[in-house]
């Protein structure tokens, strides 16, 4: 466990500091309103509602939204362990798949609870200096706790070691 989580936790859940991390780091993710719903080393939610300005012609949340909040939702963990380490480790999302089960309308919560995956699989890395991928997966579910979309998200995982 990055012994610096507790202090990313802390300021990445602070509603003004994750609104201006959004504005400097992923403006795309402040227009279309990602906020944090709960984030544990075991478990993350983001939320994002259906507005005027994620739909898509359809009257739904447009994918691209749902992709960035699920790919959000793993990686916090990703950059929780990674944050502020004594060796730098680098971290890439090389790969992401979607599955659209149903119309994504009103508030959308994509869960993920891959943070002990990550978290030894960093770690790993920090030990031995290989490179790793892993997938992690989220769930979006609606308000009635329908799943309307699944995302497997892959990272790569790169130690740079002295």
């Amino acid at each position: 466990m990055n012994p610096n989580f507790a202090y990313f936790q802390k300021s990445i859940t602070n509603p003004v500091r994750f609104a201006l991390f959004k504005l400097v780091k992923l403006p795309a993710a402040f227009v279309a309103g990602l906020r944090i719903k709960k984030f544990t080393t075991a478990e993350t939610i983001i939320l994002v509602k259906h507005t005027w300005i994620n739909q898509n012609p359809f009257h739904s949340m447009y994918f691209a939204v749902q992709a960035m909040a699920a790919e959000m939702s793993t990686g916090l963990f990703a950059v929780a362990q990674t944050y502020k380490r004594q060796l730098r480790v680098s971290m890439l999302v090389v790969n992401i798949e979607g599955k659209f089960i149903k119309k994504a309308t009103g508030t959308i919560l994509f869960t993920c609870y891959d943070g002990a995956l990550i978290d030894e699989t960093v770690e790993q890395c920090l030990i031995d200096g290989e490179p790793r991928t892993i997938q992690c997966k989220s769930v979006g579910t609606n308000e009635q706790g329908e799943v309307v979309s699944e995302f497997l998200v892959t990272w790569s995982f790169k130690a740079k070691l002295k």
